[in-house]
C-alpha cells in the first residue's frame, strides 16, 4: 500500500489530498462537516482498496489471505476511525489552513533533512528572520506548536528547532480568525501529525551532508503488532553553519554546531473506540557564536564605550577570536487518552516540557568590548493538561468544549563580570576602575495559566456554516490578568468550488514566561553595565481584536486560487528582542499596536507536474514602549512614546513559489526535480528614526534532484533506495537578514551562501 493510501486511510485528508506539493500549501477553508464528509468518502474508498489488497492472493509469491492479514486490516480500519474522531475535535472552521502532505514534505528541497522553517516559508504570510525564526502575519512570535492536536508549552530554544521535519507524517499551518479552541499563541497554529507504526511502517536510514562539514545521519523505524503500534526516529547534526554568518563571507568564523534530536511514539488501541498514546522527544544543541571582526561593541553601554578605560582596552582582545558558546536543551512528553462514544468523543492529555539555555561568554573579549562578560542561564519547566470534546447535539449543531491548564517554573541565573565606576572626570564622563568585579544574580518564579472554551458549529443551510463561541483565559505569572473572548466565524459556499469566509476573534496572549526573567538592576548601578534607565515594568498580557475575510475558488480542475485580508488591533502588543551578548530574547510591550495585510495564493497540478506561487503584503507598527524599559536607549523610549514605528520584524512584501516534476513516475526508478523560491523586501533597520529603514530586498532559489530505485541492491530485506542532491541559494546571492541595527536587534546576520548537499536514503 502506498504512503498516499495510508494518508487517506488515516483520515488526514483535506479537499486537496490528491494534490502534489503545490496544492499542499493551498488554503482549505471549509466547514468541518464538509471536510469530514470528504475525508470519510475518500477513506471508505481507500479502505475498500486496502481490504482488497490485503485479501487478494499474491500471484507472484503464491500467498493467500490469512487470519493475521484480516487482523491487520481491522487494526487499520480502527485507527482510521480514531484518527477521524481526533481530527473532528479541533476543526479550523472559518480560519485559513495550509496543509503539507507527506508528498509535499518530501518534495521540498532537503526533504526530511530540511528545517521546519524552510517548509513553512512556502506558505503565504510567513517571513524569514535570523536564527531560523519565522514571523506569521506580522507577529514576532505567537506561534503555537501542536503534536497530534496537543499543544506544547513554550520553550527556550533560540537558534535551533526542537521539532524536526522528519517527525512529521504531515502537518498544517492554521492562521486567521481562529475558533475558540485555539488560545494563548494565535498568530499561527502548526499542528504536526507525527509518524506512526501504520502510515510509516518499516525502517529507514540515511546519511546526508556536504559543504561546510555538514554531516547529518538519521534513522527511523516504525511498526505495529496486535493492538500496539510504535515509531521512533533520531538524528545527529554537525556543521559550521549553526547560526547565520555575521559577515558576507562564504564561511563564518567560529560557527560550529553539534545537535541531536529524538522522537518516540507508541500507541495502544484498547478497543475500536479507545486509544492511549505516548509521545516523547529530546533536543540537545550546542553552538559557537560566529564572530564579527571589528564589530563586537553593539551591546556596550554608551558611558563605558566613550570612557578612557574603554579606549585604552579596545583592541586588546581580537574580536575575530572570541569564544562565545550557547547550549540549548529541550525534553517533552505527552500522554493522551482518546475515547469515541458515538455522539460524544474526547481526547485528554497530560503534557510536560523542560527547556534550558546556557550562554558562556568570552571572559576577556566580552568584557573589553561590551563592558560586561555575563555567564547566563535560564530554564523553564512546564506541566499541564489539555482536554477537548465534541458533542453532536443535533443534526445541525456540533458543540465543542475543553480546557488547557499549565503550571510553570522559571529560573534565571547570571554571573556578570563588570568594571566598577569610580567617579567622573572634569567633563562629567564616567571613570571606571580596570579591576573588574563579579555580580551574582538569580531569580525564580512559579506561575500558571489556564483557558476554557465552548463553541457551537451551526449549519442553518447546506452551504452555510456559522461557528460561534466564547473563551476564558487567565495568567498568574509575572503578570496577573484574565479575559473573556468572543469568537465568530462564517463559511459560505455561494457556488461550486467557491468558498467565502469571514471571522472576528478576540485574543488574549500571556507574555512568554520563559522570556520574562527578573533582573536586579540596582546591582549594576555605577558599573560599566549600568542601563540607561532603571525603569523595568512587568511585561503585560496582549489583548487583540482580530478581523479576517477571504475567498478561495477552484478555477479549473487542478487549479486553485485564494485571497485573504486581515486586521489586528492590539493593546499591550508583545514584541521580543535581543538586548545583550547572551543571545536570549526578552519580551516587552508596545502600549498600542496595529497589524494589517493581505495574501494571495494560487497553484496548479496536473499529473506528475505541480506549480504554486503566493505573495503577501503586511504592515506592523507599534507605539509607546511601556515595559522592560531598561533594555532600551532613553532616546528611543522618548521617540516611541509619541510616534508610531515599524516593528523590527515588519517586512512589507513576502513571496514564495515552487514547482516539481517527476520523470519516469510510472516506473520503479522515478526521478524528481523540484525548486523553490523565497522573496523578502527586507526586515527593518534603523534610519533617521528607530526601525525607520529596511535591509535590501532579496530572492533566493533552491533546487533538488532525487533519484529513487525500487530494488537497487537486489537484497530481499532492502526496499527503496534514494539518492538526492540539494542546492540551497542556487545563484549564491549575498543578502542580509539583519544589519545589526533596529530595536532589539543584535549582530548582523547574512543569509546562507550557496550550499551543495548530497545524501543516500535506504528503506528496509
Amino acid at each position: 500500500m502506498s504512503a498516499r493510501s495510508f494518508l487517506l486511510l488515516l483520515g488526514c485528508t483535506t479537499a486537496l489530498a490528491d494534490s502534489a506539493f503545490a496544492q499542499s500549501v493551498t488554503p482549505s477553508v471549509t466547514s468541518s462537516q464538509a471536510a469530514a464528509a470528504t475525508a470519510e468518502t475518500q477513506t471508505d474508498d481507500e479502505a475498500t482498496a486496502a481490504r482488497a489488497s490485503f485479501g487478494h492472493a499474491d500471484d507472484q509469491h503464491g500467498t493467500t489471505t490469512t487470519e493475521s492479514s484480516r487482523t491487520g486490516e481491522d487494526d487499520i480500519t480502527v485507527n482510521a476511525h480514531l484518527e477521524r474522531a481526533r481530527a473532528a475535535l479541533q476543526p479550523s472552521t472559518g480560519a485559513t489552513t495550509y496543509n503539507f502532505s507527506r508528498q509535499a514534505i518530501e518534495t521540498n528541497p532537503g526533504g526530511d533533512n530540511a528545517g521546519l522553517n524552510t517548509l513553512l516559508l512556502q506558505a503565504p504570510g510567513v517571513a524569514q528572520d535570523s536564527y531560523g525564526q519565522i514571523h506569521i502575519r506580522g507577529d514576532h512570535n505567537e506561534v503555537q506548536f501542536r503534536l497530534d492536536g496537543v499543544a506544547l508549552p513554550e520553550g527556550m530554544s533560540v537558534f535551533g528547532q526542537t521539532l524536526m521535519t522528519r517527525f512529521a507524517h504531515s502537518m498544517s499551518l492554521t492562521t486567521g480568525a481562529l475558533p475558540s479552541e485555539y488560545g494563548f499563541l494565535q498568530a499561527g497554529v502548526i499542528d504536526i501529525n507525527t509518524k506512526n507504526g501504520y502510515s510509516d511502517a518499516g525502517g529507514d536510514v540515511s546519511i546526508y551532508g556536504g559543504a561546510r562539514d555538514y554531516f547529518f545521519p538519521s534513522a527511523q523505524f516504525g511498526g505495529h503488532h496486535g493492538k500496539w503500534d510504535w515509531f521512533a526516529t533520531g538524528d545527529f547534526v554537525h556543521n559550521r553553519v549553526g547560526i547565520e554568518n555575521t559577515t558576507p563571507s562564504f564561511n563564518a568564523i567560529h560557527d560550529l554546531t553539534n545537535q541531536y534530536h529524538f522522537l518516540g511514539h507508541a500507541r495502544y488501541t484498547v478497543d475500536e473506540n479507545t486509544r492511549i498514546s505516548l509521545t516523547a522527544g529530546v533536543s540537545n544543541a550546542e553552538y559557537q557564536l560566529p564572530n564579527n571582526p571589528g564589530q563586537q561593541r553593539q551591546f556596550a553601554n554608551p558611558s563605558f564605550a566613550n570612557s578612557d578605560l574603554s579606549q585604552k582596552l579596545y583592541g586588546n582582545g581580537d574580536s575575530s577570536s572570541l569564544t562565545e558558546h550557547q547550549k540549548e536543551i529541550t525534553d517533552f512528553g505527552i500522554l493522551s487518552l482518546q475515547k469515541d462514544m458515538g455522539k460524544l468523543s474526547f481526547q485528554t492529555s497530560a503534557v510536560l516540557r523542560y527547556s534550558s539555555l546556557r550562554y558562556s561568554p568570552d571572559p576577556l573579549g566580552d568584557l573589553v568590548y561590551n563592558g560586561i562578560a555575563q555567564r547566563a542561564a535560564r530554564s523553564v519547566f512546564s506541566t499541564g493538561t489539555q482536554s477537548d470534546a465534541t458533542w453532536q447535539a443535533a443534526k445541525d449543531h456540533t458543540v465543542r468544549f475543553g480546557y488547557q491548564i499549565y503550571v510553570e517554573r522559571n529560573v534565571s541565573k547570571s554571573d556578570s563580570t563588570v568594571y566598577p565606576q569610580t567617579g567622573e572626570d572634569a567633563d562629567g564622563n564616567a571613570v571606571y576602575s580596570d579591576n573588574p568585579l563579579t555580580i551574582h544574580d538569580g531569580t525564580g518564579r512559579t506561575g500558571w495559566m489556564y483557558g476554557l472554551y465552548a463553541q457551537d458549529e451551526w449549519r442553518p443551510l447546506k452551504n452555510l456554516t456559522i461557528n460561534y463561541g466564547l473563551r476564558f483565559d487567565g495568567v498568574d505569572e509575572y503578570t496577573h490578568a484574565k479575559q473573556v473572548s468572543p469568537r465568530l466565524n462564517i463559511v459560505y459556499k455561494p457556488w461550486h468550488g467557491g468558498t467565502f469566509h469571514a471571522g472576528y476573534s478576540r485574543y488574549f496572549t500571556p507574555p512568554p514566561f520563559e522570556l520574562v526573567g527578573g533582573t536586579s538592576l540596582n546591582k549594576f548601578a555605577n558599573t560599566s553595565a549600568a542601563p540607561g534607565t532603571f525603569l523595568n515594568s512587568n511585561v503585560k498580557a496582549e489583548r487583540d481584536h482580530y478581523f479576517d475575510a477571504g475567498f478561495s475558488q477552484t478555477i479549473l480542475p487542478g487549479w486553485h486560487a485564494s485571497f485573504d485580508a486581515y486586521v489586528k488591533l492590539a493593546k499591550n502588543m508583545i514584541d521580543e528582542g535581543q538586548f545583550g551578548s547572551p543571545v536570549i530574547l526578552s519580551a516587552f510591550n508596545y502600549r498600542r499596536g496595529q497589524v494589517h495585510g493581505y495574501e494571495f495564493a494560487t497553484d496548479y497540478t496536473r499529473g506528475a507536474f505541480s506549480v504554486y506561487g503566493n505573495f503577501s503584503w503586511s504592515r506592523a507598527i507599534g507605539k509607546d514602549i511601556t515595559t522592560a524599559q531598561w533594555n532600551f536607549d532613553p532616546d528611543d523610549l522618548a521617540y516611541t512614546s509619541k510616534h508610531w514605528i515599524h516593528l523590527d520584524h515588519d517586512q512589507r512584501w513576502t513571496a514564495s513559489a515552487g514547482a516539481s516534476y517527476s520523470f519516469f513516475h510510472r516506473t520503479g526508478h522515478p526521478l524528481r526535480l523540484s525548486a523553490t523560491m523565497v522573496y523578502g523586501s527586507g526586515l527593518r533597520a534603523d534610519g533617521a528614526t528607530p526601525n525607520g529603514d529596511s535591509v535590501p530586498q532579496y530572492a533566493t532559489f533552491n533546487l533538488s534532484l532525487v533519484q529513487s530505485f525500487k530494488d537497487l541492491f537486489q537484497v530481499p530485506f532492502l526496499k527503496r533506495t534514494q539518492l538526492r542532491l540539494d542546492v540551497t541559494n542556487l545563484f549564491d546571492r549575498t543578502y542580509l537578514l539583519r544589519d545589526g541595527s533596529g530595536i532589539g536587534v543584535g549582530a548582523p546576520q547574512y543569509g546562507l551562501r550557496r550550499t551543495i548537499l548530497t545524501g543516500i536514503d535506504q528503506r528496509f
